[in-house]
């Protein structure tokens, strides 16, 4: 949650800076602000909404200065105000600060400070931040950075300037994400690579308790206990071009029909078809024990976690090895009793969900093996798991997840292709398998070329007010993500259930005013579906019925069929998706909703 955004260097800062905060609205848009130095004053200018409402605000002001810090936010503490609005200022107007994440004691601290004489201005648990570092301040930014780092419980990812240092930037990291960017022309600091990949693709991941000093020619590194750090810059895959829309109206759209080249690039150089067994050169580290494993945990949140639920199917399906799924917001308040060589895998678009990263450190301190799933290089999650495999789907800028949720899938299948070659998939098996994936790119497209008529069903039902998705098996957590794109993007209340869980409650709620999505490709559980679609029908319910290509049976019984091409039952799940997704889009399209930043989401949930 929240985006950060800092430039040191040679050029204006106003414009870089809100170029960046656009980048990273995504990951809020309550309210933003900037703050700039000078070299003799800070500049400081915020605004509830938008990023938008804040360029209005900036279009006529020449601000000076090639030093700022700027922030988009997502609200934790008090309400989306220009009070509440980040930089924060301590009460002699000398520091700035910007801030995610939470400060987990800033109530006793506010109250010592107000009993000091600082008088607060916001609701919000940042400014006890600002007022800190003043306090500290001694002559040396970063030592007072550091000295209120050791003060503070919580996570956080902050950014500070200070008017008697006006050559630098210092920023730090407990929890939260932080990326240094190298450029020629200067240095910057964000929370994400998407602010600042238009200037430079050369990076240094923070770690956790670690701060930075930035200026024009360089940057140092050191601990929260003022150790130095020597880390060398890494060259970051995305490209500038992939955030933009490229004529799409929202960036939902554009990565929904991204999805043949990401499935394509979670495969790229990881197929051997004639022995039938994928190589994921990034679980080697581990290969020895996982291939022996018989017991596996997926955490994970979100859509994330349904991707987590699918994979569990599909590796009952190819393996000896006995999966459970967990809610990673859930998973470390049970008691935990692992079986011997467990490995616990976390799967997180961004690989900084605080969560998930809570998840995988209390498994580590019970002794279990580590595993990511991650779609950005270098993230927490990827350094704490002990090895695992990156998606290679490039920046997802829409809120509401749909190109790494079938990239997951496809990695999921990979490692369970992978591992059940080692245990029970024979030679013919993996190579079908194989075959099957290598087929999806292509199946993918076809579905989506089925876009209109989807938009045609949309048109006709997204005035209905509460929907129902039904699926079993590999499917059901299709229907429940397929609701949860409804609910994230529309704001129509949708349900996702097992079908054959239908008739034990929600069956009650079937009307004609209430569509239900039945995902139903020809598998071994079909008739079942077909049974309970009869159900809905014989209560006068609508249905959508997601089918095979060429089945007649079901156009007999739904009132609108979107056909997916036929493939292994495992992978259907990759092609129903998108059906759903592209549901999903048009309903709120009708509705003119607000796409790609909808109402109280964020991105990136980095705060517990």
């Amino acid at each position: 949650m929240c985006g950060i955004v800092c430039y040191v260097g040679s050029k204006p800062a106003k414009p870089i800076l809100l170029e960046g905060l656009k980048q990273l609205e995504y990951r809020g848009y309550d309210s933003s602000g900037l703050a700039i130095h000078d070299g003799t004053h800070i500049e400081c200018h915020r605004e509830v909404g938008k990023i938008a409402e804040l360029e209005r605000k900036l279009n006529n002001m020449d601000i000076k200065g090639s030093i700022g810090i700027a922030h988009t936010r997502w609200a934790t503490h008090g309400e989306p105000t220009e009070e509440n609005a980040h930089p924060h200022r301590d009460q002699d107007g000398n520091v700035f600060v910007i801030h995610n994440g939470i400060i987990e004691n800033y109530h006793s601290l506010k109250k010592r400070l107000e009993k000091e004489g600082i008088t607060f201005r916001s609701e919000t648990d940042t400014e006890v931040l600002a007022h800190l570092i003043g306090l500290n301040f001694d002559g040396s930014l970063s030592e007072a950075v550091r000295k209120t780092m050791s003060q503070v419980i919580g996570t956080f990812g902050i950014a500070v300037i200070h008017r008697q240092s006006p050559g630098e930037i210092v920023v730090a990291r407990r929890g939260s994400p932080l990326i240094i960017g190298v450029s020629e022309d200067g240095h910057f600091a964000a929370s994400d690579v998407a602010a600042m990949v238009r200037y430079t693709n050369k990076v240094v991941h923070l770690q956790d308790n670690e701060l930075a000093t930035l200026t024009v020619k360089d940057f140092s590194m050191s601990t929260a206990q003022a150790k130095p750090i020597e880390r060398s810059a890494e060259t970051v895959e995305w490209r500038a071009e992939d955030a933009d829309l490229n004529g799409f109206p929202h960036f939902m759209l554009k990565e929904i029909y991204e999805q043949p080249e990401t499935i394509k690039n979670a495969m790229r150089g990881r197929l051997e078809t004639g022995e039938g067994v994928p190589k994921l050169g990034g679980i080697m580290p581990v290969w020895d024990k996982l291939k022996d494993s018989r017991h596996m945990v997926i955490v994970a949140c979100g859509t994330s976690y349904y991707a987590g639920c699918v994979g569990r199917y599909v590796f009952e399906k190819l393996t000896e090895i006995d999966v459970e799924v967990e809610l990673a917001s859930e998973f470390r308040y049970r008691k935990l009793n692992f079986a011997p060589n467990t490995f616990v895998i976390a799967i997180s678009q961004s690989g900084e969900t605080a969560d998930t990263l809570a998840a995988i450190r209390e498994a580590k301190r019970k002794g279990a093996g580590l595993l990511g799933i991650v779609n950005v290089v270098g993230s927490s999650i990827s350094r704490d798991t002990d090895a695992g495999v990156y998606n290679h789907a490039g920046p997802e800028i829409g809120v509401a997840s749909t190109k790494i949720f079938t990239s997951q899938l496809t990695v999921l299948n990979l490692l369970a292709i992978l591992l059940g070659r080692h245990q029970k998939l024979s030679l013919t098996e993996g190579v079908e398998a194989i075959r099957a994936l290598e087929a999806l790119p292509d199946q993918v497209a076809n579905v989506l070329s089925q876009a209109n008529h989807i938009q045609a069903i949309a048109e006709k039902y997204y005035k209905c007010d509460n929907w129902l998705y039904l699926g079993r098996k590999y499917n059901y957590p299709i229907a429940m993500e397929g609701a949860l794109k409804l609910k994230e993007v529309s704001y129509i209340h949708a349900e996702g259930y097992p079908a054959g869980e239908m008739k034990h409650g929600p069956i009650a709620l079937i009307n004609p005013d209430m569509p239900t999505v039945a995902i139903a490709p020809r598998d071994e559980i079909y008739e079942k579906m077909l049974s309970n679609i009869q159900e809905v029908k014989s209560r006068r319910g609508p249905v959508i019925a997601i089918a095979t290509q060429g089945d007649e049976r079901i156009r007999e019984v739904a009132d609108d069929v979107i056909e997916i091409p036929q493939t292994l039952s495992f992978l259907n799940p990759i092609l129903a998706v998108v059906p759903c997704q592209l549901l999903s889009y048009y309903c709120a399209s009708f509705l003119n909703r607000d796409i790609d930043k909808p109402r109280n989401l964020a991105k990136s949930v980095t705060v517990e």
